[in-house]
């Protein structure tokens, strides 16, 4: 292994030699950010180790994180990973019943939590969690109902004992390799979470991986607005931190188009759904602008495209192209990338298919997007597109350097070999020994394949397949992939299995559906009314049909329903990855999924 450092000793190397330099940075209000230093940011680690000491955390006791993102997520975090406990994320979305799970299966000690929110769903399911000594609040506006268990952060960091240094440096030494760092429970869209136990020879290993495929060095400037409680933003944020970098945090997502132009990151990691978005509405008011800054920005992107495949190939361009790239970058496509705040060295991607022309546009216009792909279970990426190496946006990139993908002969599905692959599945033997084959390969449940050059691409989801009744096989993600990138859509849910035809129910984007009818003089008084409107529906038919242009016919959505609220974890819709569950879906909406069959039956 390259690194020799365990994880939690590279931290207190980073706080003794970075010491007065930033570490991080939090929002307060617009255009101001507030900033901890590294030796702040250190004290603040050791403080809250010592307090979980103090309260009887024991070595690989487990702590958990029910909060969204903020500097304190991490101290906590690497407070707990300091004294050898074990970091448990629960997702801030999570509800009291999600959570109550979590705590009792994980059997979790403390607590920390962030918002009211999180606060009040703890203390609800408290007296059925017997593990559950103390709920942290990590805003100290928190009301704490004057329940029992609850303490203020500040309060909490008091309640350290002095006597408890000595076991203190003792666990610091004892630092283990083969020590749980975290619990993640994956949201799973069927049964109950299950969780992935995750230790440092996951993490360190993956480190390794991604200092041979990107650039990332001290100093450089992080932009966290993903769920620290998903693998991805927090194996990042790890690594972020591990090698001298500011963590930058934002807790309202709403908020990341302002937080890009002030933060000036240089690395942030999304899903597909951001680009997405940002494509869609480049392209919509391109097509409403003037013909001559059509014209402008078709031939700015044509050269980005340019410069692009030159760089692909490993040549360069020739003088007057790079004439006229260098006066399209200064006329049109800096303008795009000071959207992203000015800065941007490149973009990790993950979580989902990214549609190639999205992926192909964004390296166009100079904002480099590494495609990866991954799971919890394999400590997010194992392949990924490289951005020193020809690599193809229809493809999930190649693999990452340690890792071993096969494709298994009989089923198509996509197994991996390699030392970011979990322990296994907390509490759950069986299964545990379901999720590897005899020869030690974890089975994704994705399928896919290699092309002739090495590259990874993913075919289908195996259990996701719909069947129709016309024993044809309907691969959800992609239908609702062709459609979801249209600005007018929010959430789409494909329906397919055991019926004649592919329907779909569909979510506005309510922003854009509300200024189109404005623009278009539609009278509307609801959300209900609007959607109902026929001028609203041809519409969205229109742009349903040109969006699957390219799927085979029997693939087509037939028929939609337009729906007035959006997909939530509370109604058991959506996991807290964001993912749909579509049995739920299903049960939610039968009478407007039936009323698109009527006719048909």
């Amino acid at each position: 292994m390259s690194h020799t450092s365990h994880l939690v000793h590279k931290i207190r190397t980073q706080v003794e030699k970075l010491n007065t330099k930033e570490a991080a940075r939090f929002r307060v209000a617009d255009n101001l950010w507030e900033s901890i230093s590294w030796a702040d940011f250190g004290s603040e680690i050791d403080a809250v180790s010592k307090a979980l000491i103090s309260n009887g955390i024991g070595v690989q006791d487990k702590v958990g994180i029910y909060a969204q993102n903020m500097p304190f997520w991490t101290v906590a975090d690497f407070a707990t990973q300091q004294m050898r406990g074990v970091a448990v994320s629960i997702y801030a979305t999570s509800t009291s019943h999600q959570a109550d799970y979590i705590i009792n299966d994980a059997q979790i000690k403390v607590l920390f939590v962030g918002d009211q929110e999180q606060y009040d769903n703890a203390i609800e399911v408290f007296d059925r969690c017997e593990s559950l000594t103390h709920i942290v609040a990590m805003k100290k506006e928190t009301h704490l109902r004057h329940h029992k268990a609850g303490i203020q952060w500040v309060d909490f960091l008091e309640t350290a004992s002095s006597d408890v240094e000595e076991e203190f440096n003792q666990r610091i030494n004892d630092a283990n390799f083969d020590d749980l760092a975290t619990l993640i429970y994956t949201s799973g869209t069927t049964g109950e979470p299950k969780g992935v136990m995750l230790d440092y020879n996951n993490f360190i290993s993956q480190f390794d991986a991604h200092t041979v495929l990107v650039d990332f060095n001290e100093g450089d400037v992080n932009l966290s607005f993903l769920p620290l409680s998903h693998v991805f933003e927090r194996t990042w944020s790890m690594y972020v931190f591990y090698n001298g970098g500011t963590n930058c945090y934002l807790e309202d997502v709403k908020q990341i188009k302002e937080a890009l132009v002030e933060a000036k990151p240089h690395v942030m990691c999304a899903v597909p759904r951001f680009y997405e978005k940002i494509f869609s509405a480049i392209h919509d008011k391109v097509a409403k602008a003037k013909p001559t800054t059509q014209k402008l920005f078709h031939w700015a992107v044509g050269m980005g495209k340019k410069a692009f495949d030159a760089k692909q190939e490993g040549t360069t361009l020739g003088t007057f192209d790079k004439m006229k790239f260098n006066l399209a970058t200064k006329l049109v496509l800096s303008k795009f990338q000071k959207l992203l705040g000015g800065n941007i060295r490149f973009m990790p991607a993950g979580g989902a298919k990214l549609d190639p022309e999205i992926g192909t546009f964004f390296h166009s216009i100079g904002i480099p997007i590494i495609l990866g792909y991954g799971l919890t279970e394999t400590t997010a990426t194992v392949s990924a597109w490289h951005l020193n190496e020809k690599f193809y946006t229809n493809t999930i990139g190649t693999t990452m350097p340690g890792c071993d993908i096969k494709i298994d002969e009989a089923t198509g599905e996509i197994l991996v070999k390699s030392k970011v692959v979990m322990k296994g599945y907390y509490n759950k033997p069986e299964e545990t020994a379901k999720v590897f084959t005899e020869d030690g390969y974890f089975k994704t449940g994705d399928k896919g394949e290699f092309d002739e050059k090495g590259n990874l691409l993913i075919t289908d989801r195996i259990k996701e397949l719909m069947k129709t009744s016309n024993g044809k096989y309907i691969a959800p993600q992609l239908v609702e992939g062709k459609i979801g990138k249209d600005h007018f859509v929010e959430q789409i849910a494909t329906i397919a299995d055991a019926r004649n035809f592919v329907s779909a129910l569909i979510v506005p984007t309510f922003e854009s559906l509300e200024e189109y009818a404005k623009e278009h003089n539609i009278s509307y008084s609801s959300k209900e009314e609007l959607i109902k409107d026929s001028k609203i529906i041809r519409m969205y038919e229109s742009r349903i049909e040109k969006a699957q242009h390219d799927l085979a016919n029997f693939e087509k959505v037939k028929k939609f329903t337009l729906l007035p609220k959006e997909f939530s974890q509370e109604k058991g819709e959506m996991t807290p990855t964001l993912k749909l569950k579509r049995k739920t879906i299903d049960e939610n909406y039968k009478a407007e999924i039936d009323e698109m069959y009527a006719a048909s039956r």
